[in-house]
């Protein structure tokens, strides 16, 4: 079963219709909503990324059936050249950040990573993607600052505060996991704008019908 993790860039778009579930897990509920394939909004509940109950998100999608994950990502760009409103594809990832984990009580070990044949699939489906990268989180709910900016540069392409966390969790329970990341800004000091929320959302809504008619295609290949 396919499951899609939205955030800020599909807050604007038109849904499926799907019916609302709410799952109990280990970790506590979560929302989902499900259908022909699993939606769960990420910031459910109203909670910021550094209070999103990651394990009863993940959890819940592993509980309904889900295989896959093909999550879309509001990412920040690192390079003058991925310019705000362009979509990147990430091949890897690395955090600066605690990453939860289900293995509170005994030792294991994943290999993580952003599964090779769903990124491939999503740049067959987003031809005018840039194909790879690094994506970099960072705890959040505040940006980062411009030294931050120039440190996470040397080493990453985009930076957001959601896709590692997913994906490590995605894989300890079992399901392939890949992200779709709408650049809605430049990283701070990157750009001359004045980078603010508002800005964020104001580029979201902007690209909403591209977002919805790549949400489309997805569910077309792979529900």
């Amino acid at each position: 079963m396919l499951g899609i993790i939205g955030g800020t860039s599909l807050l604007f778009a038109d849904l499926p219709p799907l019916t609302k579930e709410t799952v109990s897990t280990p970790f506590g509920r979560a929302e989902v909503y499900t259908g022909e394939f699993a939606l769960l909004m990420r910031h459910q509940f109203g909670l910021p990324p550094h209070r999103i109950n990651y394990r009863a998100c993940l959890a819940a999608l592993a509980i309904l059936g889900v295989d896959r994950i093909v999550a879309f990502g509001s990412a920040g760009s690192l390079r003058a050249a991925i310019t705000p409103g362009s979509v990147v594809v990430p091949s890897d990832y690395l955090s600066i950040t605690d990453i939860p984990s289900i293995h509170d009580y005994r030792i294991e070990h994943i290999r993580p990573e952003l599964d090779p044949e769903l990124c491939g699939i999503l740049s067959e489906l987003v031809p005018q993607a840039h194909n790879g990268g690094i994506y970099v989180q960072t705890r959040g709910p505040r940006i980062e600052t411009v030294a931050e900016v120039k440190a996470l540069a040397k080493v990453a392409d985009i930076v957001g505060m959601t896709v590692a966390s997913e994906a490590t969790l995605a894989l300890e329970l079992g399901m392939r996991y890949a992200a779709v990341c709408t650049v809605d800004n430049y990283a701070h000091g990157i750009g001359e704008e004045l980078l603010t929320y508002e800005h964020i959302l104001a580029t979201s809504r902007e690209y909403c019908g591209r977002t919805e008619e790549i949400l489309k295609k997805i569910v077309e290949r792979l529900a």
